[in-house]
């Protein structure tokens, strides 16, 4: 087995449920050696409590946090699950210069590092403006963009979230010199667990798998609009969009792979544009059904009863 895949996360945690199923996803890939985990947009310093915390049932102290750029007032959804004093105890490191850490982390490292971004782009913008070197010793994987189709499969394309929040910082990552791969709405827009997958989980008695259902049941309960989804949250999972950015972190087994030119335009649309940089995009499933049992095998790995 080759060695592990150096990787920082750059997630908005603590605003959508779905960064803490890819949190505790990312976690339990033993492809990736998790280096960094930063926190993007709202209230960062809140979001890497929340990281600590479960970092510590992953039993997984030793992972540095950063405390990314605090912008965009976003609901604490998680804030009755995060224990007072979270961050504090913390064993490992916690920068609270998070855009220093993930630039000192990309250049220090001696192989090439996997920045996967599963929120707006704030904090990777001020790092390239900071340091532009570091895309010569990175990659970018992320959660980003609507190509050809929208939320929940839409037939057309939407401002997705993580764009549009700040066109101006994805404007800058996507124009800079890198290789970047991304999942758009396309295809990690209806990535939902539900039926006999869901219910694995919900029995489950893993400690991380525990951390995940409880903020789901937290976070479904807290989003007025969640319901009219016309999702069951006992039965089903809401949109897990960032998993399919870990995924793709490891293989690009499960999907269709697609080089596409696009541009961010100012309102945060994300264009196909012949003039536009080229981005590796993941356009189509080819194996939707083994990504979901990956999913699942890999956060519930215990034998069933």
């Amino acid at each position: 087995m080759s060695d592990p895949i150096p990787v920082v996360l750059d997630t908005d945690i603590g605003f959508d449920v779905d960064d803490v199923w890819a949190l505790a996803l990312l976690l339990r890939c033993p492809e990736l050696d998790v280096r960094l985990i930063l926190t993007e947009n709202g209230d960062t310093t809140f979001a890497a409590a929340m990281v600590a915390q479960l970092l510590h049932l992953a039993g997984r102290g030793d992972i540095p946090i950063g405390i990314g750029i605090p912008l965009n007032a976003t609901p604490p959804h998680h804030a009755d699950w995060v224990q007072p004093g979270a961050l504090q105890s913390h064993p490992g490191a916690v920068h609270h210069d998070g855009v220093g850490a993930l630039i000192d982390t990309i250049r220090q490292s001696p192989d090439p590092v996997t920045l996967l971004a599963i929120g707006p782009l704030v904090n990777v913008a001020a790092a390239l403006q900071r340091a532009p070197d570091i895309t010569t010793n990175s990659r970018l994987v992320g959660m980003h963009g609507s190509l050809r189709r929208g939320y929940l499969g839409g037939d057309t394309p939407n401002h997705e979230y993580n764009v549009a929040t700040y066109p101006s910082a994805a404007q800058a990552v996507f124009a800079a010199d890198w290789d970047i791969t991304i999942t758009p709405l396309d295809t990690c827009g209806t990535v939902v667990l539900d039926g006999q997958r869901f219910s694995r989980l919900r029995a489950s008695t893993d400690p991380m798998v525990r951390a995940v259902i409880e903020n789901h049941d937290l976070w479904c309960r807290t989003v007025d609009w969640f319901p009219h989804l016309g999702i069951d949250p006992q039965t089903s999972s809401s949109v897990l969009y960032d998993t399919v950015a870990v995924a793709l972190a490891i293989t690009e087994a499960h999907l269709q792979m697609e080089e596409v030119a696009i541009t961010v335009d100012d309102h945060g649309a994300t264009l196909i544009d012949p003039a536009g940089p080229v981005v590796r995009c993941a356009t189509e499933w080819t194996d939707r059904e083994g990504f979901y049992d990956m999913v699942i095998d890999r956060l519930d790995p215990r034998p069933r009863s």
